[in-house]
């Protein structure tokens, strides 16, 4: 049996679970108040209610760039793995190949398919579904028309089976409204969902080309931002490809943003928006660390 054949199965089982759900008027499956929750399922603690440009929502920039070396490569963790650490925010680069999506960072085929991503996907929301995934689309290393990576983009949805899957709609949910689903972020003018960097729903701060020195203190001055401005969704890059090769950026940013999320300044902020992080698997508690800076149920 194919991967497909398999998680068009789970798609039909799935369902089938949501359509009874419905027809008994059941609430859908939330961590019960005494129980512990992980970075599995953290999301099962914040109220249905709660807009997502309300939460802090830890993610990884690039997230399937793994292979090509050291100037290429912004993670070492599967789309799985990423998934069950926390992370809820993935940033999917595609090019269009072969009538499908292959995953790059540049001109660096990632050893990974859309629909490699997408399965992940289903598979981790299928065991947690309190959770839900954000997930920015845009196409990589192409110069393919928006129309033709829109006709790749529906073929995925309804020959392949992955529509279930999305939350697809030009306003951002609650988190009620999303939980169990990916919600598409497009960053490409031929899709649908919401619209990515649209300036009426986004404050993006993503300088890609500062040096680490110059880089935090802009990392800092967004989570103030956001803190204090809310309304918008924030997004915050701790990602910068100056000077070194990511790994080694993040090997010097990624501990001072746990510092300053774990200081006394930040003690209490909520809503600091999706934090895009290359290589946050080396830095032991900073998942955790972006976690404790959401509302409570």
């Amino acid at each position: 049996m194919s991967p497909y054949t398999a998680n068009r199965r789970n798609f039909l089982a799935g369902a089938l679970a949501v359509s009874a759900t419905a027809l008994l008027g059941t609430a859908p499956a939330r961590a019960s108040a005494s129980k512990a929750l992980t970075t599995q399922d953290w999301m099962g603690g914040i109220a249905d209610g709660t807009a997502l440009q309300r939460l802090t929502i830890p993610g990884s920039h690039d997230s399937g760039a793994r292979y090509g070396g050291p100037w290429t490569e912004c993670q070492n963790t599967t789309i799985a793995q990423q998934l069950n650490s926390g992370l809820r925010f993935l940033d999917v680069r595609c090019r269009i190949t072969g009538g499908s999506f292959a995953i790059h960072h540049g001109a660096s085929y990632q050893n990974l398919m859309f629909g490699d991503v997408l399965g992940a996907c289903w598979d981790f929301l299928a065991a947690h579904p309190t959770e839900t995934v954000l997930m920015r689309v845009k196409q990589e290393y192409s110069q393919e028309s928006d129309t033709a990576f829109r006709v790749v983009f529906d073929d995925y949805l309804d020959v392949r089976g992955w529509r279930p899957l999305f939350h697809i709609d030009p306003a951002l949910p609650s988190l009620g409204g999303a939980r169990g689903k990916v919600v598409l972020l497009a960053d490409n003018r031929g899709l649908p969902g919401v619209r990515y960097a649209d300036p009426g729903l986004f404050d993006i701060q993503d300088d890609y080309m500062a040096e680490p020195f110059a880089k935090y203190p802009k990392i800092a001055a967004q989570f103030r931002k956001a803190a204090g401005q809310p309304g918008k969704l924030f997004m915050n890059y701790v990602s910068t490809a100056a000077l070194l090769p990511p790994r080694g950026n993040a090997d010097r940013l990624n501990p001072q943003v746990q510092s300053f999320l774990e200081g006394s300044e930040a003690s209490g902020w909520t809503g600091l928006g999706i934090v895009p992080l290359d290589f946050p698997a080396t830095r032991s508690g900073l998942v955790e660390s972006l976690i404790r800076h959401n509302p409570r149920a």
